[in-house]
């Protein structure tokens, strides 16, 4: 992977793994179209742009974050938990599916799903999600409870499958809960840090395994940082956009898009 292929698939990492369009499937189709046999076997890259991912994450939810910190180590008041407290309760049980899924299944999931057909098909269950949640009108929750946030955790689960959105799954299964569109970006962004962090802990215990030569095969220094820079300037922008986006309701949009591709992948996977 030359500097401008890193530049490339980076900003490619950054843009959709906060738009609703699917991170994995996106980074498939530009590895078959940029000449990039399997980005994600190259780990030192796999590594890089998700740890730039975090940090842009912690970036633009900086306060947020402060905020449950400030909160989480307050005594209980009245021997209840307080707002940060059940959030970030909320944000743990979250995690057990994909936890699960991550430890036991990971390996097994990315021998079955391989290929452009599956993300193109996936695309379009991504888009008939979101598009279901666009048109649904259930009636709007003030709190994200601790039972949708298991449930929210599920979609982020199966959401490992290749082209199926992680934030389109989570943000787009809360809507139909009928939780705030307001709180539920931020919700879906600040769930996922942990999981992404752990699956670059893994790919560095990977590395640390095979040996650090053999871990940057295929990929330079400059290219790497080329890469890291890309996913992380690129992934403040789209988490900035994608928080806004949801708030105004506006996800309709992803979903149109989300069809187009899949269809346009199915075809030229089909006509090969």
């Amino acid at each position: 992977m030359d500097w401008l292929q890193a530049l490339l698939m980076g900003i490619f990492q950054g843009l959709t793994e906060y738009l609703p369009v699917s991170s994995s499937g996106h980074l498939a189709i530009a590895g078959e179209l940029l000449g990039v046999e399997d980005p994600d076997k190259v780990m030192s890259f796999a590594v890089a742009v998700h740890v730039a991912t975090v940090l842009s994450t912690i970036v633009i939810l900086w306060k947020e974050i402060v905020w449950i910190f400030k909160g989480l180590f307050r005594p209980l008041e009245g021997g209840k938990m307080n707002a940060e407290q059940k959030y970030t309760l909320n944000i743990l049980v979250s995690m057990i599916p994909i936890g699960v899924v991550g430890v036991l299944f990971k390996d097994e999931i990315e021998q079955a799903f391989g290929g452009l057909v599956v993300v193109g098909c996936c695309l379009l269950v991504t888009a008939a999600l979101l598009s279901f949640s666009y048109f649904a009108k259930p009636r709007t929750k003030e709190h994200i409870s601790l039972k949708d946030a298991f449930i929210i955790g599920i979609a982020q689960a199966i959401a490992a499958l290749p082209g199926l959105s992680r934030s389109g799954s989570t943000i787009g299964t809360g809507l139909i809960l009928g939780d705030k569109k307001e709180s539920l970006a931020q919700f879906s962004f600040l769930m996922a840090i942990p999981p992404i962090l752990g699956m670059a802990l893994l790919d560095i215990k990977d590395m640390l395994e095979m040996g650090i030569q053999e871990a940057m095969a295929g990929i330079s220094p400059m290219a790497l940082a080329v890469g890291f820079l890309a996913a992380f300037v690129t992934g403040c922008v789209a988490c900035k956009l994608m928080i806004n986006l949801v708030k105004k309701g506006k996800m309709i949009w992803f979903a149109v898009y989300c069809a187009i591709v899949g269809v346009a992948v199915l075809v030229w996977q089909l006509a090969a």
